[in-house]
């Protein structure tokens, strides 16, 4: 007997169509979200005890790890040094990011929506088992 998606008789024609709904929908949020860089010169990325850490300030503990790295590569200190520094630059660009929706009708978000939530409705009962229920 041939199964269907999931293991389950619950039909694999409609996982296929909830799968590609899901990346449609998935695609056209994604693309009406609009990401804006909100840099200053001197800006502060993130405060270490009220202290205000600029995205300069994290480069210097990267170059003392890497100096340290190149004179000594089993030091565990110049990868941590270099590391963390590296992680907190990238939180300090993730952290300044503004994040918006692009504008659009409210056609358009209401098809999105459809279509995201409808293809995630269709794919979870695909997966459930009829005989069952």
């Amino acid at each position: 007997m041939a199964r269907g998606a999931g293991g389950n008789d619950g039909g694999t024609m409609g996982f296929l169509l909830g799968v590609a709904m899901m990346i449609g929908g998935g695609y056209l949020l994604l693309n009406g979200i609009v990401v804006r860089p909100n840099f200053n010169m001197g800006a502060r990325v993130f405060g270490i005890g009220g202290v205000a850490v600029t995205s300069g300030m994290v480069l210097i503990p990267f170059m003392f790890g890497v100096g340290i790295i190149f004179y000594n590569a089993r030091n565990w200190f110049g990868w941590i040094l270099a590391g963390g520094s590296l992680l907190a630059l990238i939180f300090g660009v993730i952290a300044n990011m503004t994040i918006q929706m692009a504008r659009m009708s409210a056609f358009d978000l209401i098809v999105i929506l459809v279509l995201l939530v409808g293809g995630v409705g269709l794919f979870l009962r695909s997966l459930r088992d009829f005989k069952k229920f």
